[in-house]
Order: structure tokens, then sequence, then C-alpha cells
């Protein structure tokens, strides 16, 4: 069993939401990135996602790719962020952790190489937001050979069939992008969300997380009656940038935005 599949088991046991925080990977500089997984873990974090940086993030929104560009800046790859990664598994290896990128960088280090290289690192599962599941096999094979879950992205245009091929392939859970357009695009509508999230449990029995216009606190309380996980990334990601000139600010201002998200979602009506 991955970690993620047992975080999700025993949140069950309480009846809990997972809260899932993202950020990108040495964002604003590669020092701060170990010590703010640290502090979102503190903070209420169940699963942690890590943004590896990439010059073309075309699902993302300008907050997110303005991170990369930062990242990218002290020449940040994933090379770097599988060591951040090791260094956060020195005290903390419990908690699952996430890689969320494009595929590129993946296919030059190459299929086993990387999935080698991510579960020796201690990463739990990896999302590749170009990589369809009709391309999908040759690096899902690699991944769940070393227990790291593959993890797909759904959409509200996600049909029956796209459903059923994104199951067949995904593991850990299914993370639902909850509208139409890049990151931190647009709000929430709920109850859309709530028929589609209906509709992929018909197909899939796996957790369903969602994420893309989770903005407030309250948006993570709403979706916490209806989904497994909550998403929560550009409102972080805005933090960090906000903070950028004063990297040592970051952990504690993002631990206490996070903890607002973990106490409406546990109190939520």
């Amino acid at each position: 069993m991955s970690r993620i599949t047992a975080c999700f088991a025993k949140l069950a046991e309480t009846n809990r939401q997972a809260l899932i925080p993202f950020v990108t990977a040495g964002d604003p500089e590669p020092g701060i990135t170990v010590e703010l997984m640290h502090a979102m873990v503190k903070a209420g974090a169940d699963i942690v996602e890590l943004g590896v940086p990439f010059s073309d993030p075309m699902a993302d929104g300008p907050v997110i790719q303005r991170a990369s560009e930062r990242a990218l800046e002290h020449n940040v790859s994933l090379h770097d962020v599988l060591a951040m990664v090791k260094s956060f598994r020195q005290t903390n290896n419990d908690t699952p952790v996430v890689l969320m990128g494009y595929l590129n960088p993946i296919e030059a280090m190459g299929y086993e190489a990387f999935a080698e290289n991510a579960a020796n690192a201690g990463v739990d599962g990896a999302l590749t937001v170009d990589l369809p599941p009709e391309e999908a096999q040759g690096l899902v094979a690699e991944l769940k050979a070393r227990n790291v879950d593959p993890i797909f992205l759904l959409a509200p245009t996600s049909n029956a069939g796209r459903i059923a091929s994104v199951d067949a392939l995904a593991g850990g859970f299914i993370y639902y992008v909850s509208l139409k357009g890049v990151t931190g695009a647009a709000n929430l509508d709920i109850d859309s969300v709530k028929s589609k999230l209906a509709e992929i449990r018909e197909i899939s029995k796996l957790p369903l997380g969602v994420g893309f216009g989770v903005r407030e606190p309250a948006d993570a309380a709403n979706l916490a009656s209806i989904a497994d996980a909550v998403i929560v990334g550009s409102t972080l990601v805005k933090i960090v940038e906000a903070n950028a000139a004063q990297p040592d600010k970051i952990p504690g201002i993002i631990s206490e935005t996070l903890s607002k998200f973990r106490y409406a979602m546990d109190n939520a009506a």
C-alpha cells in the first residue's frame, strides 16, 4: 500500500478530507522549499504537492507560471526537486509527496530512471499534466513497479470514456480540475463540481481531489462535503510571490494561511 492510499484510508476512518497544498519547488529560492514542506505539514497538510519548475507550464495561470520562472532563475531542475524530497524524508517518512509537472524533464531523464530516482527519493505520486492516458502506459508501468502512484487529471469536459481510461491507469487519487481554464482562473461552481464528482464515482473508486479555483477557506469548506481532498495552489503561491524578497518569512505566513483552510474543512457544516 502506498503512502497516499494509506493516508486516505486513515482519513476515512475519522470522516476527514485530505488537505493538499501546492507550491513550486525552488520558489523563490531553493533553500526554503524543504522548510516550507515541513511547515505545511505542521499546519495540517495531509499530502504535499510539489511543482517541478518548467519553462512552458501550459496548464498554469500567471501566478504559477511566474513561480516556475523564479525557480528556473536558480536553475532548479528535476534532479534538484528529487533531492529536496529526499531531504524532507530525513525527518518525515509519513506524509505523502506528489510531484506535479510536465513530461519534458521526465523524458530527458528517461521513464525508468525517473521512476527509480523518484522512488529512491521518497516520492509517492507523479502527476504529469501533459501526458494523456493514451500515451502513458510506459511511464505508468515504471511508476507502478516501484509503488509510485500515477495521478491523472479529469475535467468538467471529461466524458465517461475518458473517465474510464484514466481510472484504468491511475493510482492514489484522481485530480479533478474544477473549472475550464488554467490554475487560479475562475470561481468555483460547487453544484457543478458535485454533479461531476458523482459521475466520476459511478466509474472510479479512487479518492477524488478537487483543485483549480480553491481560493478561500470557505471554498475548502464547501468542497470538504463532496470531495475526498481539497487542493490549494495559486493562493499559496501568491503568498510566496508577495514575500519573495524575504523568503524566511514565507513558511510562517503559509502555515498561518493553511491552518485556516484546515480549520474550515474540519468545521464545515
